[in-house]
Parts: structure tokens; sequence; C-alpha cells
């Protein structure tokens, strides 16, 4: 620890704090990202606002980090993971205060985690990605409370049909995107004489011309390309009845190919008749608002599509974007695992129920840290119930008793009332990946953060001309 300690500079301003007390201020940190005034509430997209804010503890924002990954992953349930995350490091704190060494709460947790998995897929269901209207109700159940659900109906066929559109699956393996190799070719010029120039213009004509006699010979319609289409390569093309697009986006020109069953080729003398793209149905241009808009339309197998948004404004448009990344999220999702769960924290009852159940065969201390996670489950359905405004006591009372009864793990929460009711009967469901990550994620920042004991931390004095101090300042 000494040593650690000497090898920051003397004119450094060195903090350091060890042990307990870098445990208890790593869970109030953590604590704080659950305060209501805090921020989260005020969206109802979690990822986009932990993109704006900045924390200066160094835990709050490990959990940030790591809760940003779940997005990454899944596409959904960052903001559930701050709060179970939080949760889980709130009941680990009675522990610490008791000096049970964090390893033991560590080695609960995990096995806790095990089981919860276990769990997870066993009330999981199972869902025919055939049926649309089961899909639709998927889809709704992810953006009903967001600004998308005006338009619901509208945006989960949207988005079903996108995801179902550049599905592609290659001997039984399904796939969403293909990425293309991109070609670097370098070449150098040397000008010695005024008359040289004239022959590199010359050569260039030549050139720009043997491109397009190309491209003219396997006689197409329409020419997507990356670069830039000169005067002269124009004239050409226009003579023969080509229509050229130039500066498209390499994502777009990939979509692109991907629709209308075409191959990017780098090179115009490498082209084959076979690279030539026979699927689109329809070309043109339209004039939508203030902007010029390319469509192709009436592909045969489009394995690519684009989705056009229009609003009132640039927040909405950004608000709806989101939620329909969202929405797409949970069919890609469901179309990878086909599992279901019930929404509303009736997963969250079922599961902590269940471990409740599985600690009484444990032995020894873990057993405490074990249940602990049973509890801390239990925050997602009275944050539910919190944000409702009903009675937490009460209604989260009568959901555990409701529990208790057989055949009884789709009751929950009811979102917008605050009351019980049977969700698979209210249409409230999520993909098996999301919950699963969601608990993954979870537990491992818990775990990370109660493995912190030692916090070093310091910065450079300024000295009197307000310069950096310390050795290398100039």
């Amino acid at each position: 620890d000494a040593s650690l300690t000497s090898c920051f500079s003397a004119d450094q301003n060195i903090k350091r704090e060890s042990g307990r007390k870098v445990q208890t201020g790593n869970i109030s940190a953590a604590k704080m990202l659950l305060d209501p005034m805090g921020g989260i509430v005020m969206t109802n997209d979690g990822n986009a606002i932990l993109r704006e804010i900045q924390v200066q503890h160094p835990a709050a924002k490990s959990m940030i980090e790591i809760s940003r990954t779940q997005d990454e992953e899944v596409g959904d349930g960052t903001t559930s993971v701050i709060i179970l995350a939080g949760e889980m490091l709130s009941v680990a704190e009675q522990f610490l205060e008791q000096q049970m060494h964090p390893t033991i709460i560590i080695s609960a947790y995990r096995q806790a985690l095990e089981d919860m998995l276990e769990t997870l897929k066993e009330i999981s269901t199972p869902v025919d990605t055939a049926d649309r209207s089961m899909m639709l109700k998927i889809v709704h159940s992810a953006i009903n409370t967001k600004a998308l659900s005006r338009w619901s109906e509208l945006a989960c066929s949207i988005a079903l049909d996108a995801v179902k559109t550049v599905e592609l699956d290659d001997n039984g393996r399904k796939e969403i995107d293909i990425k293309k190799y991109a070609k670097v070719e370098k070449t150098d010029i040397e000008i010695s004489k005024e008359e040289d120039f004239a022959r590199i213009l010359q050569m260039e004509e030549e050139y720009i011309q043997q491109i397009c006699e190309d491209i003219i010979r396997l006689k197409p319609d329409l020419l997507f390309t990356e670069k830039g289409i000169s005067d002269l390569a124009q004239h050409y093309l226009m003579k023969a009845n080509i229509t050229a697009i130039r500066r498209v986006r390499k994502t777009d020109n990939n979509r692109i190919a991907r629709a209308c069953g075409a191959r990017i080729v780098s090179r115009t003398d490498e082209l084959r008749e076979e690279d030539i793209g026979t699927g689109a149905g329809l070309f043109e241009v339209k004039k939508i608002g203030d902007e010029y808009f390319t469509f192709v339309t009436e592909c045969k197998d489009p394995k690519a599509c684009t989705i056009l948004l229009r609003g009132a404004s640039k927040e909405i448009l950004a608000e709806v974007e989101r939620n329909l990344q969202d929405a797409m999220q949970v069919c890609r999702n469901v179309l990878l695992d086909p599992l279901l769960l019930l929404g509303g924290g009736a997963v969250e009852m079922a599961v902590s129920k269940r471990l409740m159940e599985r600690s009484r065969a444990l032995t020894g201390i873990e057993q405490w840290p074990y249940r602990a996670v049973a509890q801390a489950l239990e925050v997602i359905p009275r944050t539910l119930i919190q944000n409702c405004g009903a009675s937490t006591i009460r209604v989260l009372t009568s959901l555990r008793a409701k529990h208790t009864q057989d055949n009884s793990v789709c009751w929950g929460v009811d979102g917008e009332t605050g009351t019980l009711c049977d969700m698979s009967v209210l249409g409230i469901w999520e993909p098996l990946a999301v919950k699963a990550q969601t608990y993954k994620t979870a537990v491992e920042t818990a775990i990370l953060l109660l493995r912190i004991d030692d916090i070093v931390s310091g910065h450079k004095k300024k000295d009197k001309d307000g310069q950096m101090g310390g050795q290398g300042a100039e």
C-alpha cells in the first residue's frame, strides 16, 4: 500500500479511502442514482438520459457505464439494471456492517444469479414468431408507456415488418446484416513539364470514358456510388439512359445492395452480369416537405429497408426514433430467442418466491445474502407501484400474498393504475433474453462494486501562474 501511494508525485493532492468506508460510499453512490430527483424517472428512455448525465463518484460512473452495455447487448432494460443493481448493493450494506466479508456476499449473489436464470427458463413461455398478432402484442408492451404509444398500432407494424424484412436465415442461423469488405488503392503522380499536364487531362478523360464503357456494357438502368461523378461521366451515362446517384453513404449503399440483390464492386473492370441487382421494381424521386428523397421500391425479396419518419420538431422525431429502435430490438430478441416472460413485476415476484424456498436448504451464513437477493427483486414491482401513486405497502403485500397461491405467477402490477392484475390477460410480455441479461448485468455490477475496498485519487497542484506543477510541467 505504501509503495502504491509513493508512486504519486509529491506535488499532487492525494486522497485515499480504504476498507468499510469505501464500500459504504459505493453503496451510497449507487443509491443516489435511484433518487427520483436525479433525472432517471424524467424520461421513458433510461439509456438516453444516462448518455447525458455526468457524475463524479467512481462507483456511480461504473454503474452507468456497465448498465449502458445492457442497451448494446439487447437494446432494453437499462433503467431496470440501475434500479436492481442499486437495490442489491443496498441490501448488502447490513451484512458489511455486521463485518461479513464481501467474498461471502459475492458467493451468495453468484449462486442466486444461477438459480434466477434457471427459474426464468422454467417459467418462460414459448412463442410462435409466425403469429403476427402475438408478436404485435409483445412489441406493444415495449412502447405502450412511451411517446410512440399514440401511434402504437402503426409503430408496432412498422417495427415488426422492418425486422422481418432484414431477417436472413443462413443454414438455420439467423443474421441481421452482412458487412462488405472495402478495397483501398493508392497512387501518386509527378508533373515536371507543362505538356505533362495536358497529357494528364487527356488520360483522365480516357480513364473516365473507359469506366463508363465498363458500366454501359452491362446495360443497367440505375447506378449508385459512394464517390462523386464528374460532368464528363454524367454525360456518357446520360447518353446511355442510365440514372446515376452519387455520394451515397456506405451504410445506405449496403442496404440498397441487399434490397435489390446487387453486389458492391470496387473496380468497374471487375463488373460481372451477376453483380447487377434485378430485384428492384420501381425507382422514383419524391419531394417531401423541403427535401428530396430517392425511393427504391417493389423489390422481389428485399433484405433491407428504410423507415421514413415525419414530425413537427427535431425533439419529437428523436424521441420517436428511440422508441422505434426499442420496438425493433424487442422483435429482434424474440426472433432470435422465442421465449417470453410476463411483465409488470410478475416475474420478479415469482423468482423472489423461488429463491426464498431454495434458501431454506442452504446452511451457513451465505443463506442471508442469498435471501437478500430475493428481497431486492421486489424493487421492480415496488417502483411500478410508486410511479402510479398507489399505496406501496398495501399493494406489495397483496402481491406477495397472491404469489403464495397456486398458479399465480402471472399476477403483477398494472403500470397505469397501480392495481394487481393478470399480466397474461393484460398482454404485458417481455423477451426472456432481455430479462436474463438484466439480471446478469445487475448482479455483476453489484459484485464489481462490492469487491472495491480501496480508492486512491489525486490531482496536480497549480502553481502561482495557474500552470500545473510537478515534473514534466511546462
